[in-house]
């Protein structure tokens, strides 16, 4: 419902101002309320970027430069490394292990320069000892060979952890050469 007033020439213009304003101040009041500001965004924890999340993770590296075991993946990305041997005068040992953490997938012992090759199946790598080890895929593993292929017979080997002077193992003898056709 609309009202109009009419002014009288007595009234003075300080009742005008007034009538005027009490009629803009319930047109105002019964507008709806301007809704309020949200809240202020909690604070970054300490150390972190404002704006940014949680810090992501380092990625995986391709340098091994301490003893430890590293987890293949999320630590080092699997590849071919190669480390210059044993620090010092003592020796270099690493290992590599897969899901069942109990029996080692490779592992070796040594005082001379290694190669290993890290599968992306491996679960984790573990070295001590040795120097620096560098992902080079280029590098070619060294297959190995068995200890008798090395000429370390059981005897030998015993003697050198000390299992004492057990006898070494008969030798198989050569195989006789093939008749002439």
């Amino acid at each position: 419902m609309l009202s109009i007033v009419t002014f009288k020439p007595a009234v003075t213009t300080a009742t005008a101002v007034i009538a005027l304003g009490w009629v803009a101040s319930a047109g105002l009041a019964s507008a709806d309320p301007t809704p309020a500001p949200p809240p202020p965004a909690p604070a970054p924890p300490s150390g972190a970027a404002p704006g940014h999340g949680p810090a992501a993770p380092a990625p995986a590296k391709t340098t091994i430069d301490k003893d430890g075991v590293y987890n293949v993946g999320t630590d080092i990305v699997p590849g071919v490394y190669t480390s210059a041997g044993p620090v010092g005068s003592g020796v270099c040992y690493w290992k590599r292990v897969g899901e069942d953490a109990k029996q080692p997938l490779d592992n070796a012992m040594s005082k001379r320069p290694q190669v290993v090759r890290i599968e992306p199946t491996d679960k984790s790598f573990k070295t001590d000892g040795c120097q620096t080890w560098q992902k080079n895929d280029a590098a070619v593993p060294d297959p190995g060979k068995s200890p008798e292929q090395a000429g370390l017979g059981l005897g030998i080997l015993n003697s050198l952890i000390g299992g004492g002077s057990a006898p070494a193992p008969p030798q198989s003898p050569a195989p006789a050469p093939a008749p002439p056709k």
